[in-house]
């Protein structure tokens, strides 16, 4: 037996990556790793080695190496953790998910209100008008399309304020597009309560999360990791990046609770 062979067994599996056992690189492709596992397959078979209980061994222990990496999303999380404990990997995928939607819960309208009223006028509201800014090179109408929980008719006067600011402070230089549209702001009437609550329609709330999800992406660029995309996925609150040791207790406990109760 090669090389590969060898390595197909309890010990050496700890000793090397999933991906030398096959005898590929961790950027193959699934053809390319359910090629090399069926080579692997076919030297080890059972059947072409009876009485051999070394052989046999070694067939079981492939299986695990494909059950793995020939599972995108377990081969994912391979990849992030290097675990290959059963315990730990085989069917857990589940739980995972089970954990960021403890973490994540589904969001709601009540969510979305209590977050617009949060943002607004905020220090992280002015940070996202900045960064439009320069994005749109003072282009507010493009700003405002991108612009979270913005209005045009109640922010407008607003942002314009926090922009002249911005602007006289050196930390945004004006343009002409903006200069025109801030001139076209000030011979309109200002609102009486530019932060009152917006009035909404009622697709508007999978509107504006659709927004925060662009805005998310933007932040973080294209997602990568299996568990940025399971948040995404399941509902995780765009600001949220790793939950602290409280909140990961609070999730642990909650998972074990459902199991508990499944088991009754």
């Amino acid at each position: 037996m090669n090389e590969n062979d060898e390595s197909v067994n309890g010990s050496s599996s700890r000793e090397k990556s999933l991906y030398e056992i096959l005898g590929v690189e961790t950027t193959a492709s699934q053809q390319e790793i359910k090629k090399a596992y069926y080579k692997l397959a076919l030297r080890l078979h059972p059947d072409k080695n009876p009485d051999d209980e070394e052989a046999k061994e070694k067939f079981q222990q492939l299986q695990k190496v494909i059950s793995i990496l020939g599972d995108e999303e377990k081969r994912a999380l391979y990849d992030q953790t290097g675990c290959v404990d059963d315990d730990d990997l085989a069917g857990d995928v589940d739980n995972l998910k089970e954990f960021f939607r403890a973490m994540h819960p589904k969001i709601t309208e009540a969510d979305i209100d209590k977050f617009e009223a949060n943002y607004r006028g905020s220090e992280s509201e002015r940070t996202d008008l900045i960064d439009l800014y320069k994005k749109y090179k003072g282009k507010m109408k493009r700003l405002f399309c991108s612009m979270i929980c913005s209005d045009v008719k109640l922010d407008s006067h607003r942002f314009k304020d926090i922009l002249d600011e911005a602007i006289a402070a050196g930390e945004i230089k004006s343009t002409k597009a903006y200069e025109k549209w801030a001139k076209e702001v000030s011979e309109t009437k200002p609102p009486t309560s530019p932060l009152k609550r917006r009035q909404k329609s009622k697709k508007e709330p999978d509107d504006l999360f659709a927004i925060i999800s662009q805005r998310q992406n933007e932040r973080r660029g294209k997602m990568n990791s299996m568990f940025s995309s399971l948040a995404s996925k399941y509902g995780g609150d765009p600001s949220v990046t790793e939950p602290s040791e409280e909140e990961f207790e609070a999730a642990r406990r909650r998972l074990e609770s459902r199991k508990q109760s499944k088991r009754k």
